[in-house]
């Protein structure tokens, strides 16, 4: 029997560094049952508690938008996704983005664990513009231990490091983004199902 499918949320902190753009990436433990010693961006499953603490104002209504299409019934609300990657975030770096006053994460990729894997998500992922944190991009004092060697990589350093394929992925969508590229429509890996599909969330 295939693993249920949990709601995930995961955001790619990114910041204008001296070659270029750099993004927020941590290496999660040896002991780890999913994606073992792999790098990636801070994010999580949706928690109960993240459904009494949505956090409006921090997506635009087409980014809202799109965060509510192509979901199955009883999916988390857009606000709810970005109270999980907010919390998310601050567990497991400390670091915090400020109350939003504007929109400050953008919808931009979304991803299904394949069946097989001994944990499934719908992760989606949202980008920010670290200038919005609230204190010292550089201090992870705060932060829970479940991501060891928390670091500012630049592009191409992150993506010569162990990473899973989505991120790779990720990796080059940020990179259009950032260089001021635009997408058409928001890229959705959906291996809901035994066969795989590749669409876009327009």
């Amino acid at each position: 029997m295939d693993e249920p499918i949990r709601p995930a949320a995961t955001v790619v902190l990114w910041r204008d560094g001296p070659v270029g753009a750099e993004v927020l990436m941590g290496q999660r433990g040896a002991g780890a049952v999913f994606m073992p010693s792999k790098f990636v961006f801070p994010g999580g499953g949706v928690d109960p508690a993240d459904h009494l603490n949505a956090q409006a104002g921090y997506l635009a209504t087409d980014c809202s938008r799109r965060l509510g299409e192509l979901v199955p019934a009883g999916a988390p609300k857009p606000d709810v996704l970005v109270a999980a990657a907010l919390r998310e975030l601050t567990e497991e770096t400390g670091l915090k983005l400020a109350p939003a006053d504007s929109p400050a994460l953008r919808f931009m990729f979304r991803a299904i664990t394949p069946p097989g894997k001994t944990r499934r998500f719908d992760a989606r992922f949202l980008l920010g513009d670290a200038t919005r944190l609230t204190g010292d991009a550089e201090d992870f004092a705060a932060a829970s231990g479940e991501l060891q060697h928390l670091r500012w990589l630049s592009l191409p350093d992150a993506r010569a490091l162990d990473l899973p394929f989505i991120t790779e992925v990720v990796l080059a969508e940020v990179a259009a983004l950032v260089a001021g590229g635009d997408q058409p429509g928001v890229p959705f890996f959906d291996n809901s199902t035994s066969t795989p599909q590749f669409r876009r969330i327009v």
